[in-house]
């Protein structure tokens, strides 16, 4: 992110000056292609933020007046501004224009090695509106009629097409929160190309709860169907937080959760308070149920993993040009006194079962239980039986959950554990056996134990791995 030169530091690197630069903040042109190679010598595929949306208006260093007029590379007139961003907006019917940002694609895959783009603002370029006081109910006129910007959906077109023709395994990820059809199917079969849609509505959903509800109001139907709200066969990234959610005037997820006492008592020398059990329970659960629930791709943003506190802010006039929160503390992980490791022990083995299990990459999960009295949300997906209680102070014996196969099922994961900073209510060592006895809608059902704000997943031994 924000790797495209920019002069403003505080607009996240979304203000972009020179289009065809390397953001000279980090380094030389030279040092970029070595991160670029070194990432792909560990296996890693780097993916570019870029930003064809709207560029800066600066007139001095930017693309903003290039020939004198204000119709060089942009609409003139109102058309050409956006009046949210201050910025200004391209003409994508403009054959140079189009000459430019395909250039640009190919410049960045060609010059620096990377692996694909996450397109920036693709809500502001399909509609003429650009998204701005909507609020997309899912309804087909929405994205049928006169509001969509034809020139800019063809100019995606031709962007995943450039990208998937030169280089088939690059990846096009699509930051998109209108649900915009098709944009994630292929261009052979009408759509706009793009392989993933950012999953934007997650986020906001958790710290909408966190904001409004009391932990005993929280809808279970609401947050299943704000994880699997997307349409067949297109692939969506789903995650917890994002840099959106982490700015100034808001805060981390983990902030959210525990706020002040993150300065207190997150030392294991501190006491283990209800708010910090609270936060540190409901942490690993939301990002649980966020990658197994939510979308074929799963997004960390830094620091996510281990529960970062406070919140992010770029200098800027307001702050006094302060770079006190332009910061991750990445430390806090390895200080083996401090709480954040339980969150990072748990983010760890949580990817490590995915990379065994594979449930990203399995068909959408099939959703048994979201029970509203009891706060429970059961499902199946990739073999793996993925059950939640989000209940505040509910723990419950014998619990029936159904699952669709016959055999006997061991705890691969139990966010109650020691090491995740837990209370051990699980013992592992125990064997569940489904039995042919029909529950929700599934042939079999087994029977266990579910202590209160724990998530566990269930493998079935008896099938292959």
């Amino acid at each position: 992110m924000a790797i495209m030169e920019h002069a403003y530091y505080a607009s996240f690197g979304y203000q972009v000056t020179s289009f065809f630069a390397a953001s000279s903040r980090y380094g030389t042109p030279e040092e970029l292609k070595e991160l670029v190679d070194t990432a792909h010598s560990m296996g890693i595929i780097v993916l570019l933020d870029v930003v064809h949306s709207h560029a800066s208006k600066n007139s001095e260093d930017g693309l903003n007046m290039f020939d004198g007029t204000d119709a060089c590379y942009f609409h003139s007139g109102p058309r050409g501004n956006h009046d949210l961003w201050d910025s200004r907006l391209f003409a994508y019917s403009s054959w140079e224009v189009l000459r430019f940002l395909l250039s640009n694609i190919r410049w960045w895959l060609e010059e620096y090695g990377f692996d694909g783009f996450r397109f920036d603002g693709v809500t502001s370029m399909l509609y003429h509106h650009h998204g701005m006081g909507q609020g997309f109910s899912g309804d087909y006129h929405e994205y049928f009629g006169l509001q969509v910007d034809e020139d800019a959906l063809v100019y995606l077109m031709l962007a995943n097409h450039l990208i998937h023709t030169l280089y088939p395994e690059s990846i096009t990820i699509a930051e998109d929160v209108s649900g915009m059809p098709a944009l994630c199917s292929p261009i052979s079969q009408g759509g706009c190309g793009f392989d993933y849609r950012l999953a934007m509505a997650i986020p906001d959903k958790w710290i909408q709860l966190l904001k409004e509800f009391k932990d005993e109001d929280w809808n279970m139907g609401n947050i299943v169907h704000t994880l699997t709200n997307r349409r067949y066969l297109e692939k969506c990234i789903a995650y917890a937080e994002s840099h959106d959610q982490a700015l100034v005037g808001d805060k981390t997820l983990a902030f959210w959760l525990m706020d002040a006492e993150m300065y207190t008592n997150m030392s294991v020398l501190s006491p283990f308070t209800p708010v910090i059990d609270r936060g540190i329970q409901l942490h690993k659960m939301i990002r649980l149920i966020t990658h197994a629930l939510g979308g074929e791709g799963y997004l960390n943003f830094m620091g996510n993993e281990f529960g970062h506190p406070e919140w992010l802010d770029f200098p800027r006039i307001g702050n006094n040009e302060s770079y006190h929160y332009a910061r991750r503390q990445f430390h806090l992980t390895d200080d083996d006194l401090l709480r954040y490791k339980f969150l990072n022990n748990f983010d760890r083995d949580m990817n490590k079962l995915e990379e065994r299990c594979n449930w990203l990459s399995a068909p959408q999960a099939y959703v048994s239980e979201k029970h509203e009295a009891n706060k429970v949300i059961a499902f199946e997906r990739a073999d793996l039986l993925f059950i939640f209680n989000f209940h505040p102070s509910k723990s419950y014996t014998d619990y029936r959950v159904g699952t669709k196969s016959p055999g006997k099922f061991k705890i691969v994961l139990d966010s109650d554990a020691a090491e995740y900073g837990g209370h051990q209510r699980l013992d592992h060592n125990t064997d569940f056996f489904s039995e042919a006895f029909e529950h929700n809608g599934l042939s079999y059902s087994l029977l266990v134990y579910i202590p209160s704000r724990v998530a566990l997943i269930l493998q079935n031994m008896d099938l292959p791995n």
